[in-house]
């Protein structure tokens, strides 16, 4: 299957953001972009790279049941 290149507005509504914040990343040459002329798209699979790259695990806590307050969770 051929790559599928994404406008800032497709990119925008993936992440759940405006179109402020790919633009930003590209400005700030935070993600890989393609550039035709005056129009801008972002790889999906480089957006997938991304989206991988600033994911956080998540970190399980060894306590047992309790929050940090003693109280009961």
């Amino acid at each position: 299957m051929p790559e599928q290149y994404l406008t800032v507005a497709q990119v925008a509504e993936r992440l759940g953001t405006t179109e402020r914040f790919p633009r930003r990343l590209i400005a700030e040459r935070r993600i890989a972009f393609v550039k035709i002329g005056t129009h801008v798209r972002i790889a999906e699979s480089v957006l997938d790279a991304y989206i991988e790259a600033s994911t956080v695990p998540a970190i399980r806590s060894a306590r047992s049941g309790r929050s940090r307050f003693g109280r009961a969770v």
